[in-house]
């Protein structure tokens, strides 16, 4: 009896090794290697990648620029996804149900597609700049393309479902009796979202605001084709290091770095928001 939920599992874990751990293992070892432009990669074990990206200020703007792309994504979607998830948990189940498929309609198109949709709305001649010229309020175009901002304006786009589904999610397993309880204490509806609505949706805050950072810290499609070469973050820069200078040994330190950094980041966050969190409940 003890075993047969190891062996219903057993697939899943099969498969979750084999497409996540496998890669990361070898994407690890791969980073001790050396690399020369004439012999390739030298099965060799030593932290030099990892000494040449921590001593470039390069690589630390790089990081520090994805970083503040992926906070400002998720404070975005935050500010956006709370309201919309409260009102998505107060709507009937008719209309949430039509609200639902447009909050997840972001998540059905290609993320490609999706992007080279906002190239043609951020582009100097775009349908922004082109409605903004048309009726006099700039004279020339406002670059938006080839920016940090267009950037996380498109993130923000695909990733606000993920914040509102978190949270509506853990509004679902709140208790209606205690809005009426503190209303019918005269309690204003501010304090009401203040003292009971948002500690109960703080751990779906929490979660969605994990996914999106992480999500966004890695983005790779939108950052390549709206930042193009002037805004490079981490996920474009390994993929030049792999693709076009061919130096996969440093590549692979990139990655590992930014896997570490964004576990760290994650675990800090989720650390202070508990403790806040749990001090404000006691």
């Amino acid at each position: 009896m003890t075993s047969r939920p190891w062996l219903l599992s057993g697939p899943a874990l099969t498969l979750f090794g084999v497409l996540l751990l496998v890669p990361l293992a070898m994407t690890f070892v791969l980073s001790f290697n050396s690399f020369d432009f004439y012999e390739g990669i030298i099965p060799t074990a030593s932290f030099a990648n990892y000494a040449e990206v921590l001593g470039d200020g390069y690589f630390w703007e790089i990081f520090g620029r994805t970083f503040a792309i992926a906070a400002a994504t998720t404070a975005i979607c935050a500010l956006i996804g709370v309201p919309q998830a409260l009102i998505l948990y107060r709507l009937s189940p008719a209309w949430r149900s039509l609200v639902v498929l447009i909050v997840i309609g972001p998540l059905l198109i290609s993320v490609v597609v999706r992007t080279l949709g906002w190239a043609i709305l951020l582009g100097n001649r775009g349908v922004i700049n082109t409605a903004l010229m048309d009726w006099g309020l700039i004279e020339r175009p406002f670059r938006m393309m080839y920016t940090s901002g267009g950037i996380v304006l498109a993130l923000v786009h695909v990733f606000v479902p993920f914040m509102v589904l978190a949270v509506w999610a853990a509004l679902q397993r709140k208790d209606p009796a205690t809005e009426a309880a503190a209303e019918s204490l005269g309690a204003s509806s501010f304090t009401i979202f203040r003292r009971i609505v948002l500690p109960q949706a703080m751990p779906g805050i929490l979660s969605g605001s994990l996914i999106v950072f992480s999500m966004a810290a890695s983005a790779f499609a939108t950052p390549a084709i709206l930042g193009g070469r002037r805004v490079k973050v981490v996920a474009t820069t390994v993929y030049d290091e792999f693709l076009n200078t061919l130096n996969w040994p440093l590549g692979a330190a990139i990655a590992m770095l930014l896997l570490i950094s964004v576990m760290a980041v994650m675990l800090a966050w989720n650390r202070l928001v508990e403790r806040r969190f749990g001090e404000g409940l006691q």
